[in-house]
C-alpha cells in the first residue's frame, strides 16, 4: 500500500517523535517485544530515527537496580528521552484499576500509579504517567466518583512529575470517552500536573472535531499518541495529519508524537513508516 504524505509546516516536521518500548510484557502496540532486550529495542528506535521512547511498564518495583542503571546508560549513549510510561499492563494482566468494585484491586492500581511515579522521580525523568485502562471501565456516578478520589490521591503524591489521562472509545471503557469529559475531570481534580492524552485513534471515534478539540484543550494536553483511523501506522489509513499537527502547532504543543499502533503489516515496515510518515522523510 503506498503511503501519500501531505507537506507540513517546518514546526512540525521538528516535533519529536517516540514508540513504545515494552520493559517486561509484550504489548500489541509495538514492533518490539521485550524478549529481544530492552537495550537492543533501545538502540534500534533510535537507529531508526527516533527522538524518545514511551516505556511500557507492568511493575516499576521488579526492575532492579541494575536494569535502571543499564536503561539510564543506555539512553545516555542513544540520546533517546523517555517521553512518557504506559500503564495500562496492569489491568489487562491483572485486572486492577481505579474503578474495580474490590476496594483492594482500587488500592492495588493507585499503588502501583505511586510506583510509576517514583520510577520517574527517582530516575530523574521528565516522562509523563500515562493513565489509560488502569482507570478501568466503569463509567457511571460511583465509577466516575472513585477516578476522582485515585486521580486526587496520585496528583498529591507526584511531587513534579506529570500524569496525564486518556480518553478511549466507547468501545474499550465507558468512563472518560472524549476530550471534553476529561477536562471535566481536570475541573474537578484541579491539580497542574494533572492533563490530557490525546490519542488520534480514539479521537477518531469520539470527537466531532479533533482539531477543535485540539484547540479546545490547549496546553493541557501534556501528551499525544498517533495511530491512523485502523490503528496502523499513520498514513495507512485515512485521517489528515496535517490537520491535526497543525493544532498542535497553534497550541504551541511541545510534546511528543508517540506512536501507540499495531505492528503491521510487519514490525519492521511499521518501524520505517511511522518515522518516514511523522519525518516526512
Amino acid at each position: 500500500m503506498e503511503i501519500g504524505l501531505q507537506p507540513a509546516e517546518d514546526r512540525f516536521m521538528s516535533m519529536q517523535t517516540a514508540l513504545i518500548v515494552p520493559i517486561q510484557d509484550p504489548t500489541p502496540f509495538s514492533p518490539f517485544s521485550p524478549t529481544t532486550g530492552l537495550v537492543e529495542n533501545l538502540k534500534r528506535a533510535n537507529e531508526a530515527g527516533y527522538d524518545g521512547v514511551e516505556l511500557a511498564i507492568t511493575h516499576p518495583e521488579r526492575i532492579s537496580p541494575a536494569e535502571r542503571e543499564q536503561l539510564l546508560k543506555t539512553l545516555d549513549e542513544t540520546g533517546l528521552a523517555v517521553a512518557a510510561i504506559t500503564t495500562g499492563q496492569a489491568y489487562e494482566i491483572e485486572g486492577i484499576s481505579f474503578t474495580e468494585e474490590d476496594p483492594a484491586l482500587r488500592r492495588r492500581a493507585i499503588e502501583r500509579i505511586k510506583a510509576h511515579l517514583n520510577f520517574v522521580r527517582e530516575l530523574d525523568l521528565r516522562a509523563v504517567v500515562i493513565i489509560g485502562l488502569i482507570r478501568g471501565r466503569r463509567g457511571d456516578k460511583k465509577g466516575r466518583s472513585w477516578l476522582i478520589e485515585a486521580l486526587c490521591e496520585c496528583t498529591k503524591e507526584a511531587r513534579g512529575v506529570r500524569l496525564a489521562i486518556e480518553p478511549l472509545n466507547r468501545y474499550e471503557s465507558s468512563l472518560v470517552n472524549t476530550m471534553q469529559e476529561a477536562l471535566e475531570i481536570l475541573e474537578e481534580v484541579e491539580a497542574e500536573n494533572l492533563g490530557l492524552l490525546l490519542d488520534t485513534f480514539h479521537a477518531n471515534i469520539e470527537e466531532v472535531s479533533i482539531e477543535g478539540s485540539i484547540l479546545k484543550a490547549g496546553d493541557r494536553i501534556f501528551h499525544v499518541h498517533v495511530a491512523d483511523s485502523n490503528r496502523w501506522a499513520p498514513g495507512y489509513g485515512h485521517l489528515n495529519f496535517t490537520k491535526i499537527t497543525r493544532a498542535l502547532c497553534k497550541i504551541n504543543y511541545k510534546g511528543f508524537l508517540s506512536a501507540e499502533v499495531l505492528p503491521e503489516p510487519n514490525p519492521d515496515d511499521c518501524l520505517k513508516k511511522i518515522i518516514c510518515h511523522l519525518k516526512r522523510r
